[in-house]
């Protein structure tokens, strides 16, 4: 089926010569030795310095995180390996237009900590989910929207992230792709576990800058090897591999690879919809994802977690150059293997015959650094795999333990819930890993490009949601649900189309139906955002207004509302007084055979008393000694406050403007 242009140059000759090494050398190794160790004391000290026994401390960290962890956690989360490999992938692939992805970004992360996290403070909650439910009443919202999350975190989250990272390894190491993966959970699930929140924040922030570190020698080296910035403009259109199929388009790049504002009709990201369809769910990502925000949660007051926005919304500005262009530069450089375009080669190069460009980021790695740079490369692929790994497990965690199990299992002790929240960690793993070879395949081997096409299709109903329940007084639960029930609906439906009429190959025609060939992915978000909120508001309007308090402190009018005092416990939703006292005797009357429970030794009591100790201290449970008084009730919690300092209110919001500034600058610029 493919014709060789250039006789002369055979498949298997595009490859000799240039097979990364099979091994890192031994600085590399020292190199990899030294990032575990540090990142091994970093969560043993969040574990040491955190209370991990109780929910508040397990899961928001103890409300107690300043600005700039929260704020390099915020990034950390967001730039997994995921980043690393598909936006440079996709940089290769077809220039620089998934990076409005990132610049949307930076005035979405912005969105979150000046217009809704105000909100979630006022609401006090733990959980999107717990929001909805307060906000609108009843529990079918509250559960569908969890089991909704958790799907989309295996799908577009947990198993695009461990693939990536697994992508990185084997070309690294030419391991198998599934070992690579099983090694990657089996480090990553430890701490997870065993540190909550705490430690996945202090841990993120150590990451961040071993990340941009890294990235930025590796760009460093990438510039040099090219020529420079100009090189990349003048070389990237006639990076063209020597063997693909002729009179197509198959490894030709793109016209319009240098914009990021594209053709409304004909191209890949056509810029009516990078404008709106875009920002939809990516205002999802930033402003009710529990990923994020429960970063922000944990932030000591209003302030720090502003402060955190802006620092992650800064840091949005690096993907371009850390990312997009080293993956640009992998593909001039190497553009028989990263810009192959006839499958052939591409099955021998990386074994995917749909394309390469996903191994354009390790590809630089292994070829251009020398030996220990390469294994500080391969820790900051780590770092990014586990920040943003342990972030989605920590946060998936909170959901089931806290809005599932919950309703399951009225009667949980808070002991109960944190060994519910452990557990299902690694039935997640499990899970995320079964769905790997359909990411393998997906989206003509760009990754990023696979996440976003995902994220189209179920996340816009949810925005909208979230946008009439913080903004719309009117907004009741009939017309929440229903909207968010027919939009998904509408949005699986377009999902599973494109799974069973997937893009075709560069050499083939496209004999998709017209709704999938012609209904752009991004222009599919806006439809399917106007059919949401049409169906909101007309059934809102249809039925009875909500009850005030479905309305009081949470909604952006309302979030200055004084807290009831008879609401003030029961409204915590941490766990309730009487089941902390039910907790406290259980665990005075029976402390030994619930610690067998949850991470028993197996011995004795008497015996293994230590062990226990120790035990008992890696999961992050108290022991309670015989004897123990019941621990009395807390004392009512202060009302989170909005207040601010005036003058430290003036220097975020004027950082604010600097920052929406160079936003706007670098979108216009590149447009």
């Amino acid at each position: 089926m493919a014709v060789t242009e250039h006789p002369d140059v055979s498949p298997s000759s595009t490859t000799e010569g240039t097979s990364p090494p099979t091994t890192l050398a031994s600085t590399d190794i020292v190199v990899l030795v030294i990032y575990f160790l540090l990142v091994l004391a970093v969560g043993l000290w969040s574990m040491w310095k955190t209370k991990r026994s109780t929910v508040d401390g397990y899961f928001l960290a103890g409300k107690n995180m300043t600005w700039w962890p929260v704020g390099a956690s915020l990034f950390a989360s967001n730039v997994g390996s995921g980043h690393f490999i598909g936006l440079a992938g996709s940089g290769a692939a077809a220039g620089i237009g998934a990076t409005a992805y990132e610049w949307n970004g930076m005035l979405m992360v912005l969105l979150l900590g000046w217009l809704f996290l105000p909100i979630y403070i006022a609401s006090r909650v733990t959980t999107m989910p717990e929001y909805l439910q307060k906000r609108f009443g009843g529990k079918r919202i509250q559960l569908f929207l969890c089991v909704l999350y958790l799907f989309i975190y295996i799908f577009t989250k947990i198993s695009v992230d461990m693939y990536a990272g697994a992508v990185f390894i084997q070309q690294a190491l030419q391991w198998n792709i599934y070992i690579a993966v099983v090694l990657l959970l089996g480090i990553t699930a430890v701490y997870t576990i065993a540190g909550g929140l705490a430690a996945v924040i202090y841990t993120d922030a150590v990451q961040t800058v071993i990340m941009i570190i890294g990235a930025l020698i590796l760009m460093g080296f990438s510039f040099a090897e090219v020529g420079g910035f100009q090189a990349v403009l003048d070389k990237y259109p006639h990076a063209i591999p020597s063997v693909r199929v002729p009179n197509t388009t198959c490894g030709i790049p793109r016209d319009d690879a240098f914009h990021i504002f594209r053709h409304p009709v004909t191209s890949d990201l056509p810029w009516p919809g990078v404008i709106l369809g875009m920002s939809i769910p990516s205002m999802w990502y930033w402003c009710s994802d529990q990923v994020i925000v429960q970063r922000s949660l944990a932030a000591k007051n209003i302030l720090h977690a502003k402060g955190g926005s802006l620092l992650a919304a800064y840091l949005k500005v690096l993907p371009f150059f850390m990312m997009v262009l080293p993956g640009m530069i992998s593909r001039i450089l190497y553009p028989d293997e990263v810009g192959c375009g006839d499958p052939d080669v591409c099955q021998q190069v990386c074994g995917n015959p749909v394309g390469c460009s996903d191994i354009a980021y390790a590809k630089l790695v292994m070829e251009l650094l020398p030996a220990g740079l390469r294994g500080l490369m391969m820790a900051v692929m780590l770092a990014a795999l586990m920040s943003s790994l342990t972030s989605i497990f920590n946060s998936s965690s909170t959901i089931f333990t806290m809005d599932l199990w919950r309703n399951i299992r009225r009667s949980a002790s808070e002991w109960e819930l944190m060994i519910v929240g452990r557990v299902f960690v690694l039935v997640l793993v499990v899970v995320s890993v079964l769905w790997i070879p359909l990411v393998q395949s997906s989206q003509g081997g760009q990754l990023f490009i696979y996440i976003q096409s995902i994220s189209m299709y179920l996340q816009p109903p949810i925005t909208v949601i979230f946008l009439a329940g913080c903004f719309w007084k009117r907004t009741n639960e009939k017309g929440a649900f229903w909207g968010l029930i027919l939009g998904m609906l509408v949005g699986c439906t377009r999902m599973i189309l494109d799974f069973v009429y997937p893009t075709p190959l560069c050499y083939e025609n496209d004999t998709r139906p017209e709704i999938i060939k012609y209904v752009h992915y991004l222009y599919f978000s806006i439809i399917l955002s106007v059919i949401t909120l049409i169906v909101v508001v007309c059934v809102s309007l249809a039925t009875e207004k909500p009850t005030p308090e479905q309305i009081s402190r949470l909604t952006w009018y309302t979030r200055f509302d004084p807290l009831e005092k008879t609401e003030e416990v029961v409204n915590a939703d941490v766990f309730t007084i009487e089941s902390a006292t039910q907790n406290a005797k259980e665990t005075e009357s029976d402390a030994h055979h619930m610690t067998e429970d949850s991470c028993s030794s197996g011995s004795s009591e008497k015996s293994s008393s230590k062990l226990k100790s120790a035990l008992l201290w890696i999961c992050g449970m108290e022991k309670k000694t015989t004897g123990q008084k019941p621990t009395p009730p807390p004392p009512e919690v202060s009302v989170c406050s909005l207040q601010e300092n005036r003058c430290m209110s003036h220097l975020v919001n004027g950082n604010l403007i600097v920052c929406l500034s160079v936003a706007v600058f670098l979108i216009a610029f590149w447009a």
